[in-house]
C-alpha cells in the first residue's frame, strides 16, 4: 500500500511537472508555433496504449499456459488504459491535424490503423461482458488478447508500409535537443502513472474477482 501511494504521487507530480515545462517553460516551435506542444500529449498517449496492449498480450499468453485468473485480471486492467489511452490519441491528434493538415480527420493509414486498433479492444471489452463464468471470460478475452496485438506493430509501420500524410514516429531523439527532452520527460511521467493506474486497477479487480467467486460458493 505504501509502495502503491508513493508511486501515486510519483504519477501525479511528474505529469504535472512535465505538463507545465510542455506548455509554459519550453519555446513554441519555429515553424508549427504554439500546436506543436500537443505532440507532448500526443506521443505519451500514444505509447501508453502501445505499452498497454504488449501488457495485455503478455498477460493473456500467461492466462493461457496458467490458467490463472489473476494474468485475467491484470490484462483487462491494462485493457482499459488502453483503450481510454488510444481514444486520447485519435482525439489530440485531430485537434493536432486541423491546422496542420486542414482537417480533423482523413483516412490516412496511421488514423486508419489505430481507430481499428480502438474497435478491436473495445470488442474486448464487449466480448468479456458476454458471459458471467470467470473462466470462459478469461478464456475469450485471453484469446482476442493474443491475436488482437497483431495490430500494435501494424499501426506502428503504417507510416513506412504506406504512403501517409503522419510523419515518422517522434521520439526525443528525432527532435531538437531541448524539445526531446521535455517529450522524454513526458513519456517517464506517462509510463509512471501508467504504473500507478494498472496497479489500483489490479487491486480492485482482485476485489471484484473474489467476490465473483464467493457469489456462487454463498449460493450453494
Amino acid at each position: 500500500m505504501k509502495t502503491q501511494r508513493t508511486i501515486g504521487f510519483l504519477a501525479i507530480a511528474s505529469v504535472a511537472v512535465a505538463s507545465f515545462i510542455g506548455l509554459f517553460v519550453v519555446p513554441a516551435d519555429e515553424y508549427q508555433g504554439e500546436i506543436q506542444r500537443l505532440l507532448y500529449i500526443h506521443v505519451p498517449t500514444a505509447w501508453l496504449a502501445m505499452l498497454s496492449f504488449l501488457v495485455v498480450f503478455l498477460m493473456s499468453l500467461l492466462y493461457l499456459v496458467q490458467r490463472k485468473l489473476k494474468w485475467d485480471v491484470l490484462a483487462v486492467s491494462a485493457v482499459e488504459i488502453g483503450v481510454l489511452s488510444t481514444a486520447l490519441t485519435l482525439i489530440v491528434g485531430s485537434l493536432y491535424a486541423r491546422p496542420t493538415w486542414g482537417i480533423w480527420w482523413t483516412w490516412d493509414p496511421r488514423l486508419t490503423t489505430t481507430a481499428l486498433l480502438l474497435i478491436i479492444y473495445i470488442g474486448y471489452l464487449i466480448v468479456r461482458s458476454m458471459t458471467e463464468d470467470p473462466e470462459q471470460r478469461a478464456r475469450w478475452a485471453a484469446v482476442i488478447g493474443v491475436i488482437g496485438f497483431i495490430q500494435v506493430p501494424i499501426v506502428y509501420l503504417s507510416v513506412f508500409w504506406w504512403r501517409s500524410l503522419h510523419q515518422p514516429p517522434s521520439s526525443p531523439r528525432s527532435m531538437a535537443a531541448g524539445f526531446g527532452l521535455v517529450l522524454l520527460l513526458n513519456l517517464i511521467a506517462y509510463t509512471i502513472a501508467f504504473t500507478y493506474l494498472v496497479m489500483r486497477r489490479y487491486k480492485l479487480g482482485q476485489a471484484e474477482l473474489a467476490l465473483e467467486l464467493a457469489g456462487p460458493e454463498e449460493e450453494k
